[in-house]
């Protein structure tokens, strides 16, 4: 495995393949406040891409990040997320770039492992990969300006999975006949996501 770390946005001509897991550390959960600190991708091959994101470029639109909102944007790329509907929200209200396709393995699991409330990155892990990893560092200060070798390696440790993650819950929504259901709600995520934006973020807008 090896942590390669960027400022400000992904080189030019970088190939993540045709589906790149990403996830964002930011200082905090309310994405209007908090600003997007680092992105984290991989391609699937055990190799982690870590862009460390300034806070100048918030707000300053795609050409604050122009190789990473052009990932984020291209239709030939499944974007792949643990819990995409917070990762997503963050990278669009940071750029205005709006991440599809998508896939996002916690939709996944609720969908398909319905026998237990417990579907964090790490519970998914050790039981369908026998993976354990540590949570330690993710309420750390992701906006200092040098990151730790332990917040580069946790932050890696979010994505380096993922691939092998999807494979395993795609077996069971399969296996339950939900894959169809699972797909038109990743097909929904990034508009969920913009509605948490724009002020509907606790609000079913199915209800009666």
């Amino acid at each position: 495995m090896t942590n390669h770390l960027y400022q400000n946005d992904l080189p030019d001509g970088l190939d993540l393949g045709p589906m790149v897991a990403i996830d964002c550390e930011t200082m905090g959960l309310n994405p209007h406040r908090d600003r997007l600190c680092v992105v984290q991708l991989s391609g699937g091959d055990g190799h982690a891409h870590i862009v460390q994101i300034a806070q100048d470029q918030i707000g300053k639109g795609k050409e604050a990040a122009p190789n990473l909102c052009a990932l984020l944007e291209n239709p030939d790329v499944i974007k792949l997320f643990h819990y995409g509907r917070f990762d997503i929200a963050a990278m669009f209200n940071a750029f205005g770039a709006l991440a599809a396709p998508v896939y996002c393995t916690k939709i996944a699991s609720k969908l398909v492992r319905t026998y237990t409330d417990r579907h964090g990155l790490k519970n998914l892990l050790q039981e369908l990969l026998q993976q354990d990893i540590s949570k330690q560092q993710q309420s750390s200060d992701w906006g200092a300006p040098t990151l730790t070798k332990a917040q580069l390696d946790y932050a890696a440790s979010d994505v380096l999975h993922l691939h092998r993650l999807k494979r395993e819950l795609d077996r069971m929504l399969d296996r339950e006949g939900r894959a169809e259901m699972a797909q038109a709600c990743f097909d929904f995520l990034p508009t969920r996501a913009r509605l948490d934006l724009a002020g509907w973020p606790d609000v079913d807008i199915f209800s009666h």
